[in-house]
């Protein structure tokens, strides 16, 4: 039994051994602009890149059976900006809540009221106001359903 055991040891130390050493001299290391690699959210597009981090959103309205909004904002940004690429990475998680907090004060009738341009201009001036690094010039929405 022990030698058995101490056998599984010597084979799982081979193991690790050459996958760090196929590791270090054999796999290609990652490249790209983002700030952090594990946040894919930069497409390539025009003149910058578009921000495409927030995702889409379902966000429930203030209806007393709420509705649902179906919306995905995204942005233009300069990715050789990499504070302010980094302070977006960073801010995703309030972006989203400035998002959810907007739209889900409104009832699903004053949203289809409401012109687009009011809503993105609003969106636009409560982000810039988070924002340390730089400031957004313009949002786009690739989806505005309103469900309900």
């Amino acid at each position: 039994m022990y030698r058995t055991l101490i056998v599984c040891f010597a084979v799982l130390g081979v193991i690790i051994l050459g996958g760090t050493i196929y590791g270090a001299f054999f796999h290609a290391a990652p490249t790209g602009d983002t700030p952090d690699s594990h946040v894919s959210v930069f497409q390539e597009g025009g003149q910058g890149q578009t921000f495409t981090g927030l995702g889409r959103m379902r966000v429930s309205t203030a209806d007393p059976q709420p509705g649902t909004v179906i919306i995905f904002v995204s942005f233009a940004y300069f990715p050789q900006d990499r504070a302010f690429s980094e302070e977006l990475a960073l801010r995703v998680g309030d972006l989203r809540e400035i998002i959810r907090d907007y739209i889900g004060s409104f009832p699903a009738t004053e949203l289809q009221r409401q012109n687009e341009d009011v809503i993105r201009a609003e969106l636009l001036r409560r982000f810039n106001a988070i924002l340390r690094l730089g400031q957004i010039e313009t949002l786009f929405f690739s989806d505005f359903m309103i469900i309900g």
